[in-house]
């Protein structure tokens, strides 16, 4: 049976370093952000550290827009870092395009122990001597280039080639022992010694993202189930590192399962809405809830339990609990759990992280200190009725505007006598003086359920529509309050005028 690496890291509590490395291609997503929640969370459980690092060798790809993308969305969520990009460290710089003088040393090293080795051979070559070996193409390259003489190697360079540096595969068993899965193996032969260098000198993603990993130490490498594959070339990798004197130590390696549409068995596409995390912003999720959510994606804090802090998250999660299995994303669930973090908040912190989706809804540009009163005054009766921020205008919409349009259904859903009720409430609501939500319901009560003995549900529909231009809104005799009497007195008359035209 093979057995792990021996110098497979044995790291724990404050020693444990994780990291965070995108690549600045496209909008953040979910399974990202995922992936950066749970390298977070077992660094702060550990007491180690979380290093964010840039992988921008895709010239024809990557862009500062998405870098500045990828800053902004870990802010936004608050996930913090303690090396890395725009924080520094021991082991700047943090972006791959910034570390190739530091590359080519390793390179050096690799070559002078024999890891590393030149090779010619071109597609058109290898797909050749597969055929005549008769050993299926797609097995790839053969090993062919591996004890080249100098004087074969000279010949080649002769015709003007320039060599790609391979590595040397170990001719034996590769294990690990996955924190998710358990023990892997991948048997000898199962893979050719791969490209590692470019015959441009340039070195390859498979190359650089290990030795960044082996440089700056980290000892637990937490992605998804999709890189599973590459783990076998990168224990060969650490082999060639730790015989070098590059490193000391293979890391813990933890593939965590994928994350699937909301129909069918694929993967949660880029293109996919439930993909955009800046979708999910814009449309009102808080950090709190979202981050709660996406931590369901693979784990649980209990059975039964679906609602946490982050600083129970925190204090609960390890990667060893996580799931295997794939996960699937469920928009209506999201944003349950959204809803009842944002009834969590306190009245104030909720009030304020409303008057951006206020001021993006039109309601207001730069909000008068009367409109930043109301919006506080109004933010109690529609935090235990929201899910998401982004429903917040259109619940509160009737405050800020002179104009009320009335929704299609809401008109649709008012009785015959709605006319009559409205003059009603006129009569009702004229003489009271002290104009209080109390005041206002036995006003209205007394004119409407008991003189003309109507059902509330019948009553206060008409009156809610005349207010709010909805049929669903904050609690009438409040919202009555905060837009004061007159006003009342105008919109209720309105849509009586307008229903006896």
């Amino acid at each position: 049976m093979a057995t792990p690496h021996p110098l497979t890291t044995t790291a724990s509590g404050a020693d444990v370093r994780v990291r965070f490395c995108p690549s600045p291609t496209g909008l953040p997503h979910v399974g990202m952000v995922r992936t950066a929640l749970y390298n977070w969370a077992y660094a702060r459980h550990n007491g180690g550290k979380l290093i964010f690092r840039i992988e921008d060798t895709d010239a024809a790809r990557d862009s500062e827009e998405s870098f500045q993308q990828l800053v902004d969305a870990l802010t936004w969520l608050k996930i913090d870092w303690d090396e890395g990009v725009q924080v520094g460290g021991p082991h700047e710089p943090y972006r791959q395009s910034q570390r190739h003088d530091i590359y080519r040393g390793v390179i050096e090293k690799l070559l002078a122990s024999g890891a590393l080795y030149e090779s010619y051979s071109n597609a058109e070559e290898i797909d050749a001597r597969n055929e005549a070996n008769g050993r299926a193409k797609q097995l790839g390259y053969d090993n062919f280039d591996r004890d080249l003489t100098d004087e074969q190697k000279a010949a080649f360079r002769e015709e003007g080639r320039q060599p790609a540096l391979r590595l040397r595969v170990p001719d034996e068993d590769l294990t690990y022992v996955d924190l998710i899965r358990g023990e892997v193996t991948f048997p000898a032969g199962s893979f050719p010694d791969f490209v590692v260098v470019r015959p441009n000198g340039v070195p390859l993603y498979t190359f650089v993202n290990p030795v960044d990993d082996a440089l700056m130490g980290i000892t637990h490498v937490l992605r998804g189930e999709d890189l599973m594959p590459s783990t076998a070339r990168q224990l060969a990798l650490y082999a060639a590192l730790i015989e070098a004197g590059v490193t000391t130590f293979v890391p813990r390696f933890a593939h965590m399962p994928l994350v699937l549409g909301e129909t069918g068995n694929k993967k949660l596409s880029k293109r996919d809405p439930q993909a955009d995390l800046f979708l999910h912003r814009d449309r009102g999720f808080i950090h709190e809830g979202l981050l709660n959510y996406l931590a369901l994606l693979g784990w649980s804090i209990g059975p039964d339990r679906d609602i946490f802090s982050l600083d129970e998250f925190i204090a609960a999660f390890d990667i060893e609990n996580v799931n295997p299995n794939p996960a699937r994303f469920d928009q209506k669930k999201a944003e349950s759990i959204n809803g009842d973090h944002i009834r969590m908040l306190d009245v104030k912190d909720f009030a304020e992280r409303t008057i951006p989706y206020l001021a993006a809804a039109g309601l207001f540009d730069e909000p008068t200190h009367e409109q930043l009163v109301l919006a506080f005054r109004a933010a109690p009766l529609v935090q235990e009725r929201v899910q998401l921020l982004g429903e917040v205008p259109g619940m509160l919409g009737f405050l800020f505007t002179d104009e009320i349009s009335y929704d299609a259904d809401a008109l649709k859903g008012l009785p015959a006598n709605a006319a009559e009720v409205l003059e009603a409430c006129i009569a009702a609501l004229e003489p009271v003086t002290d104009f209080t939500p109390e005041k206002i319901q036995d006003a209205l009560a007394t004119a409407l359920v008991d003189n003309l003995e109507l059902k509330p549900r019948v009553a206060y529909g008409p009156p809610r529509v005349a207010i709010t231009g909805r049929r669903i809104s904050p609690p009438l005799f409040e919202s009555m309050e905060l837009i004061g009497k007159d006003v009342t007195l105008q919109r209720l008359a309105a849509l009586a005028e307008m229903l006896t035209a």
